[in-house]
């Protein structure tokens, strides 16, 4: 089988999600003996249809514009018995690199009109590839898939097959160190996705659902994106520079700590215990929460523990400076800019997972 997979993401070097994505359905399909070439529009010159219909009516099929559409892809296009096309979610839309490819698709078409089942269509000059479509969006509802599907189902050519439509809500999040276990299981079913693909053309509801299995919760993706948001704003820097400077978002409330804190804590330092770590902050915020931690599982409550085995009285600028990097808890304690009472050596182990 001929494969041709079309990236129309503009980002590379690891911050594009689409091609993270489709590296993995393509490893999948070369494991199942498909012939596979990627093609990524940012390095092509593809110009805009300008409407003229010469590919209609002067030179039947083929477009006037000389460039890398004309003179490679469209021709590699036509012999592919599969297209994938992965484009990241602008605007609800595919974006508009892979808009461009599809309109220059155009001489594939013949100007005449058929009707069949109530409807009318131009019919094909040349036998056009199936095709899959793969896209990746922020948001984390499936819901925001909508338009794009709706699309590409009322835009399908007669006789053009539809094999498949992948999308991967919340990808921006789906990298996150924290979400370590779901990702490697949504990247294992998207190569699963293209082992299918090649030997079926199809991708079993199992699998499907693998790929779109929610990452977290609607209303904890919308606080942990703020904080996120705000930091790097604080920060100023852009999302590829806050992953290079390996920056940590700042919580800036206790609420914000007490969602942030858990996934940075070596739980499984406890062992078969069940362990309550106090925190009483003072300064710009003053309150108190604690965290239970047994089982590998950390839930934080906001108030005062009763007999916690370890309490950390801190100005919370300094622990948010600890937790994020800007200061070392050790020096900090040191220098006793916060105190510790309890287990020292236990809250040690909690705390190596993010100082490691």
């Amino acid at each position: 089988m001929k494969i041709l997979a079309i990236n129309s993401s503009p980002r590379s070097g690891g911050q594009s999600k689409t091609e993270f994505m489709l590296n993995h359905l393509v490893e999948g399909m070369q494991e199942a003996g498909a012939k596979v070439e990627v093609v990524n529009l940012r390095k092509k010159e593809i110009k805009n249809c300008i409407g003229c219909f010469t590919c209609w009516t002067k030179t039947p099929g083929k477009c006037l514009h000389k460039d890398d559409m004309t003179n490679e892809l469209f021709p590699k296009w036509l012999e592919a018995d599969l297209v994938v096309y992965a484009t990241p979610l602008y605007y609800h839309f595919m974006n508009a690199a892979m808009s461009t490819f599809l309109e220059r698709t155009l001489p594939a078409i013949q100007p005449f009109f058929e009707r069949s089942e109530g409807k009318t269509h131009h019919p094909l000059r040349q036998k056009v590839p199936s095709t899959v479509l793969l896209s990746v969006c922020g948001f984390p509802e499936e819901s925001e898939f909508d338009a794009l599907s709706e699309f590409v189902k009322r835009t399908r050519h007669k006789g053009v097959k539809m094999v498949a439509e992948i999308y991967r809500p919340a990808a921006e999040v789906m990298t996150n160190a924290f979400l370590e276990d779901k990702k490697n299981d949504i990247l294992d079913a998207t190569k699963l996705a293209g082992r299918e693909l090649v030997q079926s053309m199809k991708i079993s509801p199992e699998t499907m659902a693998r790929i779109r299995q929610p990452l977290t919760d609607a209303q904890t993706f919308v606080d942990l994106g703020n904080i996120y948001w705000k930091t790097c704003i604080a920060e100023g820097v852009t999302p590829k520079e806050f992953k290079e400077k390996e920056l940590v978002p700042r919580p800036d409330s206790i609420e914000s700590f007490m969602l942030l804190f858990p996934f940075g804590i070596n739980s499984e330092a406890v062992g078969e215990r069940k362990i309550n770590l106090q925190f009483n902050f003072s300064g710009e915020i003053t309150d108190s929460c604690y965290f239970i931690i047994e089982n590998g599982h950390v839930d934080p409550i906001n108030g005062i523990a009763k007999g916690p085995d370890i309490t950390i009285e801190t100005p919370f600028d300094i622990w948010m400076d600890i937790m994020t990097g800007k200061a070392d808890g050790q020096q900090m304690f040191m220098e006793q800019k916060y105190k510790v009472e309890g287990d020292l050596s236990l809250m040690i182990q909690l705390f190596q997972k993010n100082e490691s």
